[in-house]
C-alpha cells in the first residue's frame, strides 16, 4: 500500500532527510586515499548521532555498520572494514539513510578519490544524469514507470547497462515502502504520482552488463564482470508542482 504522507509529515521527512544529505556531503568531503571505509564510516555515524538521529543501516537485517560503503565493482551494500583501504583512483559509493522523529532518509553518491580514469568519470557522469532523467518525470499524474523509462533510457544510450535485480522504492516510517520504483521499464506504467508520494530514485548502473554477484559476505553486491558500477540517489516528494528533493543539505 502506498502511503501518502500530509503536510506535516513531510516537514518532518525533510528534517530527516537534511541530516542524511550532510552526513553523505561530509563523506565526500572527508574521502581520501589511505583511509579505510571503516573510518569513513564511523566519521558518518558519528555525525547522524551528533544530529540526534539514528544511523537507519545499522543493524537492518542484520548489516554491521552505519552506511554502505562500496569500491570501483562494487555496486551497493559494501560493508565497512579496517581492511579496505580507499585508493587514489578509487570510486567510492556512500549510501547514507537516518531516521529522525520517527522519519527515514536516504541517499547516495558515487564520488571519485584524486584523478579517476576517464572511463570512471564518463560513467559517473551519465548515472548522474540519468537521477536527474527519473526526477524531471516525478510529477502528478505521471506513472512511475514514466521514470522508470527515463532513467533506463538515459543509461543505455551511454552505453550502460541497468540493474534489474535491485530497484528505488518508496519511503517514510520505514526505510522500504511502496511502491517499487524501478530504474527500467515502460512509460505509462505502474503507479500514478500524486502529491504526498515520497519515494527514493536511484539508478544503480554498470558498466559492462546488467548482471551482479553477491559477494560471501552474503551483502556485497558487484559488478559480475569485475568492471565499475556507480549509484547515485535522492528522496523526493511528489508535489502539485515540480518534485520536492528532500535530500539537499539546505531547503
Amino acid at each position: 500500500m502506498i502511503k501518502i504522507k500530509s503536510s506535516a509529515e513531510l516537514r518532518l521527512m525533510m528534517e530527516s532527510n537534511e541530516i542524511a544529505a550532510q552526513a553523505l556531503a561530509l563523506a565526500g568531503r572527508t574521502i581520501r586515499p589511505g583511509m579505510s571505509t571503516w573510518e569513513l564510516d564511523k566519521t558518518v555515524h558519528d555525525f547522524i548521532v551528533r544530529k540526534g538521529a539514528i544511523p537507519s543501516s545499522l543493524g537492518y537485517a542484520g548489516f554491521p555498520n552505519s552506511c554502505c560503503i562500496s569500491v570501483n565493482e562494487e555496486l551497493i551494500h559494501g560493508i565497512p572494514s579496517k581492511k579496505k583501504i580507499i585508493r587514489e583512483g578509487d570510486i567510492v559509493t556512500v549510501d547514507v539513510t537516518t531516521l529522525y522523529k520517527g522519519w527515514q532518509g536516504d541517499n547516495a553518491r558515487t564520488f571519485t578519490v584524486g584523478k579517476v580514469s576517464p572511463e570512471a568519470e564518463r560513467l559517473l557522469k551519465v548515472t548522474e544524469e540519468a537521477l536527474w532523467k527519473g526526477i524531471e518525470q516525478a510529477v502528478p499524474g505521471n506513472r512511475v514507470g514514466d521514470i522508470s523509462a527515463a532513467v533506463q533510457a538515459h543509461v543505455e544510450a551511454g552505453g550502460y547497462h541497468v540493474v534489474r535485480q535491485y530497484v528505488g522504492h518508496g519511503i517514510g516510517t520505514e526505510m522500504h515502502e511502496d511502491p517499487e520504483v524501478p530504474n527500467f521499464g515502460r512509460a505509462g506504467r505502474g503507479p500514478r504520482l500524486v502529491p504526498g508520494m515520497t519515494i527514493c530514485i536511484e539508478p544503480m548502473v554498470n558498466e559492462s552488463t546488467p548482471e551482479v554477484k553477491v559477494l560471501s559476505d552474503k551483502w556485497t553486491v558487484v559488478e559480475a564482470n569485475g568492471k565499475l558500477s556507480a549509484h547515485f540517489e535522492h528522496c523526493i516528494a511528489i508535489t502539485n508542482d515540480k518534485p520536492l528533493i528532500m535530500t539537499l543539505e539546505s531547503h
